[in-house]
């Protein structure tokens, strides 16, 4: 391996602890090598950022390991000003070859990587999109927990055999959660005060309603119900808190949000996800297919004997996946839209679950365009494109009924 850095160091990265290797020497030239182990108390991080700055040294290279790397990162991303070069590796790109393996030699190696130049630094975005990306991360496992809530308190209604959604499609909207209070608090409801918690069309079925909540709970149901519909208010409350801090980071990012917003079938909460996953500067990603590889939404290369063999995405990063084939389910029921018309012409190929990837794919590319060019979204681009697809489908057509002895006559 050729070097191309004077001064690096790499860091073997663990729960307690931090075994550092720091590579220094001429290049091409046997570097001397000095290894110390850290703790990973903040007040050893600045010692271990002291030891750095006075080295001189402004390369350092440490792999992802699980959240470990987090705390090591945002303190040495100040060192020099912020000028210090930091890489985040992936572990799966820096294997050693098999041997004796230590936490000094795992260090060593990675400072002898990246000395060579031979590693690439994962995508880690800025300060403030990180925080913003914790919010929306949180914010979908609130979001889990409210669901979970619901489920438990529908399963303790069906036990006590009150058959509530059989009638009501949200037992948690306005006129169900009105039911569910006066229950924990009466213990059962007639029809007269079963009319005053109905809500508009609700109204209609009010007998049928009767007859699946026509019971009694006994005093440890009605305080068990009671305590889990509390619950579940302190969690919908705790997720307008999250919404409004979310709301307070990305205000100053409108102009994206407005970019993202205008694609069919995102909304702005869709679009803050995605903006804190990918952030702004999509300089950071060389083309749109390593962008679509970041996020787990590329095949991967199986090739032997010059046979490519099929394989699946790989792993990537899940929450950007994840909301993105939520928003390609619901551009499906945009029959009008060109994406919609792409995605039922993919899945007559490749199936449903396949063509859902495909779309989330094809998402990406369209948002990491616009973000780069800093162009909103226009339907009318691929006019052409559906004009030559319908054009295609039109030959195919006629060639058919020829093939069946059919004389077809086209309009001039």
């Amino acid at each position: 391996m050729q070097d191309i850095l004077e001064c690096c160091c790499g860091l073997d990265i663990h729960k307690e602890s931090i075994v550092a290797c720091l590579l220094k020497g001429p290049v091409n030239k046997q570097p001397s090598s000095e290894i110390r182990v850290f703790s990973t108390l903040l007040s050893d991080l600045d010692s271990l950022k002291a030891w750095l700055v006075e080295e001189n040294c402004m390369h350092v290279a440490m792999e992802s390991t699980g959240i470990y790397w987090v705390p090591v990162y945002e303190t040495l991303e100040t060192a020099f000003d912020g000028r210090m070069s930091l890489i985040v590796a992936n572990a799966r790109h820096m294997k050693n070859v098999p041997g004796k393996k230590t936490d000094m030699k795992d260090a060593e190696w990675i400072a002898t990587l990246l000395r060579a130049g031979l590693l690439n630094g994962s995508f880690i975005p800025e300060k403030d999109i990180r925080e913003a990306r914790d919010l929306t991360r949180y914010r979908k496992s609130v979001i889990s927990d409210i669901t979970s809530q619901k489920n438990r308190i529908e399963k303790f209604l069906q036990s006590c055999g009150f058959r509530l959604s059989s009638f009501i499609s949200d037992i948690f909207g306005a006129s169900g959660s009105a039911i569910i209070k006066h229950l924990y608090t009466h213990g059962s409801i007639t029809i007269k005060d079963l009319d005053s918690c109905l809500k508009t069309q609700t109204r209609r079925r009010i007998n049928e309603i009767m007859q699946a909540i026509n019971g009694r709970l006994d005093k440890h149901q009605m305080q068990f119900l009671k305590m889990m519909f509390g619950h579940l208010e302190s969690l919908k409350a705790h997720l307008s808190e999250v919404e409004s801090q979310i709301n307070s980071f990305i205000c100053k990012y409108d102009h994206q949000i407005e970019l993202i917003d205008g694609i069919p079938g995102i909304d702005k909460t869709a679009a803050s996800t995605i903006l804190a996953e990918i952030g702004t500067d999509m300089s950071k990603f060389k083309t749109a297919e390593h962008i679509c590889s970041w996020a787990g939404l590329s095949p991967g290369n199986n090739e032997s004997a010059g046979k490519k063999k099929r394989v699946n995405i790989n792993k990537g990063n899940p929450y950007i996946k994840c909301i993105l084939c939520e928003v390609a389910w619901i551009i499906t029921r945009q029959r009008k839209s060109y994406l919609c018309a792409w995605y039922w012409r993919m899945k007559q190929r490749k199936g449903a679950k396949k063509a859902i990837v495909a779309l989330a794919r094809k998402l990406l590319v369209i948002i990491y365009t616009m973000l780069k060019t800093d162009t909103k979204y226009n339907e009318n681009c691929f006019e052409s494109r559906r004009l030559q697809t319908e054009k295609k489908r039109v030959a195919r057509m006629v060639y058919e009924l020829q093939k069946l002895g059919f004389e077809v006559k086209q309009p001039a």
